[in-house]
């Protein structure tokens, strides 16, 4: 006999439906990016400035030293910096995955401002002796510690405003806030040089631009206030903690501790070190070493050495919002393959054309490197925390992404410097920019395609209630929607537990 269909429990798949999208209010996107690229602008800011000063701050902090030793002295004053970031990005990371991005992500930049003007206040090597450099030395370590939750918290406090299709091109901007911080504090010390004189500079004008720093700071620190905190990541963290309780110990579906993270999330950690290991080596050897490079290596006036970078750092952050539209478009692994391209076959020309010594060439050759880092650089903010679902989001990418800065990032500058050195090779910084791009593209064939789709244990975020709708009659046909990976159950859970 058959049986009774009406007595057999057969459970339909759960379906999306309109009320489960997310969608973005305008006014609190604008204000969201806004609040995040001040805070990059203000990191970069620093960045550009102890850059461009750095064989001034070789003079004013070890006065007594060979020039090379200054210099050697700079940078890695410079890479130490870097060295605190993975402390930063852990203990940061971990509270802003307990307790919110917003609040977490005002802390680390009044840090950060105060770390920045505390050095334009410190006594000089003819104040207090040794005693200078130790101080620099742990202010640009606290810088550090701040920064290291900075970007990581300000790239995923975006994404997850970002409605899925415009994802890349909002993400961007953030990049976009820290190269023209970056040129910004290079056209204030640029300025200040040509007014002032090098001997001035030397005695106090290199304070200044430090001193800047806690104006911009301010402003900074006011429009982060303003913002609140993602209703897209309450609603997904809610959810997360309800689907993660039955498979992780930890309260709210967290991990333990760091080393719990990394053993859950391996994968994504290790792509994420290979991409921003990458990207960011191109990215400093512009940004950072550059001005060391043409100054010391190739005989530029230290003016004449900014004033041919400046213009390269605008047109590079033009074009990163434009990268990143383009990865919303074709897809941030295929902006990413052909960024690893580009810089396999164009570094060594581009140092070719830097080297050759005409200003021409030298504005070819940084022309060409502006691309190779437009190109790696755009698709980071977007793609990181994607790797990564909402509940160690913040932690994971803060781990993997200031490991990567402390070993590849921060001490390009140093690494390159000192194969020019061992090697008496000017070619090579780009044969170092080649084996970091190799190694890049390893991690683009790992990782998985992201653009237009939801973010790991998020529902679709989109811009309007019609756009909402459309995605709901289209679940079954829509190439970027996979109802498996949707966590429909944690959010059915949630919702029931906001009602009681």
């Amino acid at each position: 006999m058959g049986s009774d269909p009406s007595s057999t429990s057969t459970r339909l798949p759960r379906r999306l439906r309109v009320s489960d999208v997310t969608v973005v209010d305008r006014s609190m996107m604008r204000r969201a990016v806004s609040g995040m690229v001040v805070g990059n602008t203000m990191e970069w800011y620093d960045v550009g400035v102890y850059g461009y000063l750095a064989v001034t701050m070789g003079r004013v902090f070890l006065p007594t030293a060979e020039p090379s030793v200054q210099i050697l002295f700079s940078l890695g004053v410079f890479a130490a910096t870097y060295v605190a970031r993975p402390l930063g990005g852990i203990v940061f990371g971990r509270l802003g995955d307990r307790l919110g991005r917003q609040k977490v992500l005002a802390t680390t930049l009044i840090l950060m401002a105060s770390s920045t003007f505390l050095i334009g206040v410190l006594p000089a090597w003819s104040t207090i002796g040794a005693v200078a450099p130790v101080v620099l030395v742990v202010l640009k370590l606290a810088q550090g510690f701040s920064t290291g939750g900075e970007y990581a918290g300000a790239t995923t406090f975006v994404t997850e405003y970002a409605p899925d299709r415009r994802r890349g091109f909002f993400a961007s901007i953030l990049d976009f806030g820290s190269y023209m911080g970056f040129a910004l504090g290079a056209t204030v010390v640029t300025v200040l040089q040509v007014t002032l004189g090098e001997e001035t500079m030397t005695a106090w004008g290199w304070r200044l631009p430090f001193l800047l720093a806690g104006v911009i700071g301010v402003v900074a620190i006011w429009f982060r206030l303003r913002i609140e905190e993602s209703p897209v990541f309450q609603a997904t963290q809610a959810a997360q903690e309800a689907a993660a309780s039955d498979r992780e110990a930890a309260a709210g579906g967290r991990p333990a501790n760091v080393l719990v993270m990394v053993r859950d999330h391996w994968r994504p950690i290790v792509i994420a070190i290979m991409l921003v290991g990458a990207s960011n080596t191109v990215g400093y050897a512009l940004t950072s070493y550059m001005p060391t490079y043409l100054t010391d290596s190739l005989g530029y006036s230290a003016i004449d050495g900014t004033l041919l970078t400046i213009p390269v750092l605008v047109l590079l952050a033009v074009m990163l919002p434009v990268a990143g539209r383009l990865s919303d478009r074709i897809g941030r692994r295929t902006v990413m393959w052909i960024g690893a391209g580009t810089t396999v076959v164009l570094a060594v020309p581009a140092f070719l054309l830097i080297g050759h010594g005409a200003q021409w060439s030298t504005l070819a050759g940084l022309g060409l490197l502006a691309l190779m880092t437009a190109l790696w650089v755009s698709n980071q903010a977007a793609s990181l925390p994607a790797l990564f679902p909402t509940s160690t989001r913040y932690g994971g990418m803060g781990f993997a992404y200031n490991i990567a800065i402390a070993v590849f990032g921060g001490t390009t500058p140093l690494i390159v410097q000192a194969l020019l050195t061992a090697t008496g090779d000017q070619l090579a910084p780009a044969y170092f920019l080649v084996a970091m791009s190799v190694v890049g593209a390893v991690g683009v064939f790992c990782m998985r395609e992201s653009s237009q789709r939801p973010l790991p244990g998020s529902m679709p975020a989109v811009e309007s209630e019609d756009e909402a709708r459309e995605l709901v009659l289209t679940q079954d046909t829509n190439p970027n929607l996979d109802l498996g990976d949707l966590p429909f159950a944690a959010q059915d859970r949630a919702e029931a537990a906001a009602e009681r």
